[in-house]
């Protein structure tokens, strides 16, 4: 609520700007002017340049070949995002390439990285051309690490010893000697840094993945002018950066560095006129956002699950209200920020690796445990063995998380495109009307009339439609009422409407 508030006080705030300027815009410099380098010294102090010629070449030819690999390989993907209900596909094409089991997560879409080659994972790729460009960007990735401790140093932020991971010097070692002997020093060897400068280097500093960015301007035929400046057509709009660790840098290629500025001011690209890549290497807060913390949730929902040695019939150990209330919190978790975020977008990783379908089957085989225990907890609470007391309690708990679920379906059917062949029958199964009542529902109440219009034009998105077949979302998990392995409907609207007489019943 506080997120949305504040987006809708930004839009307002840009809105009264825009009224202001009328047809005027606003001035701004460019580094030919005099005072250009002065401001940028004064208030603009934290972003940082590197000339090319500063890089060395042999990292220059490791990089550019796997941008241009990546490209030839079609792994860069326009993203189907979510802007105030919307969906839009982006006009820059994206991949996102980092540690293994990593995640980001902007503009209501989950991007899942294509890892990197990592010392204990076994990583297949789709070819030995995409194995070698990913190697390229962690090098290029530990290079900018270096580079960013530098730049902080450098603005007196922690004292002149540099700090470097072990783990950075071992991929490093065949790296030319130009960058490799920076006479650098572990936090063991110095006693200049202090413990919490040295863990806030290391947090703001360890990027775990690069969002890589393909345009061609001349191929990209909706783009919006810059509003405020008259700056010409933005390839992306004004923005801060989401999902990141807070003040964290920002390293792309070739090179700066953005420290807290992403928190106080927005930044745009514009398109310009050539053809271009960009990588841009982040700390992205994976709190939430990596498979060993997903997986983690799912064992601690799991606990509450047993299952007989005899009869082999499960059963749950606790109805507590507080641990119902999470189980099935990370069971919606699993399915709308993981599951249907993968498969949303379609099958696009598979052009690179399929290192991710194993652990996704995983998290779909503990999602599939998690509806046995909603219905298990369906079951309980329908009988009146229970405290009243508590009983009352975990039906309302109970109650609100399966309308969120329900919510959330609803939403992501939505999203989806489906098929000329079963989209009218899914958006039925959806209003919990038979497939066979199409006519008379047609020629019945408005109401009804007007909640399948209204959801038959969501389903038909013009932007999922855009994309390529291999890339276009896919509604899964989806089952229908006759699919005896799945143990609750996929539509909830009967249960919700079940439970909420039950609440009632016993006020």
């Amino acid at each position: 609520m506080k997120r949305r508030a504040g987006e809708r006080e930004k839009e307002l705030k840009k809105k009264k700007l825009l009224e202001e300027l009328g047809g005027n815009r606003l001035p701004y410099m460019t580094p030919a002017d005099a005072d250009f380098h002065q401001l940028w010294k004064t208030k603009y102090s934290k972003l940082i340049f590197r000339k090319s010629d500063t890089i060395p070449e042999e990292l220059h030819q490791m990089v550019q070949e796997g941008f241009l690999t990546l490209r030839k390989h079609d792994c860069f993907f326009q993203d189907l995002v979510r802007i105030k209900g919307k969906d839009f596909v982006t006009p820059v094409s994206r991949i996102l390439i980092g540690n293994p089991g990593c995640t980001y997560k902007y503009l209501n879409t989950r991007l899942f990285t294509v890892p990197w080659p990592t010392e204990g994972y076994d990583i297949k790729y789709c070819s030995p051309q995409v194995h070698d460009a990913c190697k390229a960007l962690i090098r290029l990735n530990d290079y900018l690490h270096i580079e960013a401790v530098k730049a902080l140093q450098g603005q007196n932020l922690f004292e002149t010893k540099e700090i470097k991971d072990s783990t950075v010097i071992d991929r490093e070692q065949n790296f030319a000697t130009s960058f490799m002997d920076k006479g650098s020093v572990s936090k063991d060897q110095s006693s200049c840094v202090s413990e919490d400068d040295y863990i806030s280097l290391k947090n703001r500093t360890s990027y775990n993945l690069t969002l890589l960015n393909y345009m061609d301007p001349l191929q990209m035929l909706y783009l919006k002018q810059e509003p405020y400046f008259g700056m010409g057509n933005m390839a992306v709009s004004w923005h801060h950066d989401e999902n990141l660790v807070e003040r964290s840098t920002v390293a792309v290629y070739s090179y700066s560095c953005e420290d807290d500025l992403n928190m106080t001011h927005q930044h745009c690209v514009l398109a310009g006129f050539s053809p271009r890549f960009s990588s841009t290497h982040r700390v992205a807060d994976c709190s939430r956002g990596t498979l060993e913390y997903i997986f983690g949730q799912c064992e601690l929902a799991l606990q509450n699950l047993q299952t007989d040695s005899e009869s082999m019939a499960s059963s749950l150990k606790s109805l507590e209200t507080a641990v119902v209330k999470q189980v099935e919190e990370i069971h919606n978790e699993v399915e709308f920020e993981w599951l249907r975020q993968f498969w949303f977008q379609g099958k696009r990783y598979l052009k690179c690796t399929d290192w991710w379908l194993k652990p996704m089957a995983k998290l779909e085989e503990f999602w599939r445990k998690m509806e046995v225990m909603t219905s298990l907890v369906l079951s309980e609470v329908g009988k009146q063995e229970q405290i009243e007391e508590q009983r009352n309690e975990t039906l309302s708990c109970f109650l609100m998380v399966l309308t969120e679920r329900q919510k959330l379906r609803q939403e992501w059917i939505a999203r989806v495109t489906f098929n000329s062949s079963n989209k009218i029958w899914v958006l039925f199964r959806a209003l919990n009307l038979a497939s066979g009542n199409l006519s008379r529902c047609l020629s019945g109440p408005p109401g009804v009339c007007q909640r399948v219009g209204k959801l038959l034009h969501r389903c038909q998105s013009e932007a999922a439609e855009s994309l390529p077949e291999d890339q276009k979302p896919e509604c899964h998990p989806f089952w229908t009422d006759d699919d005896c392995n799945m143990p609750l409907p996929y539509d909830l609207e009967e249960v919700i409407a079940n439970l909420q007489n039950l609440v009632q019943s016993v006020e």
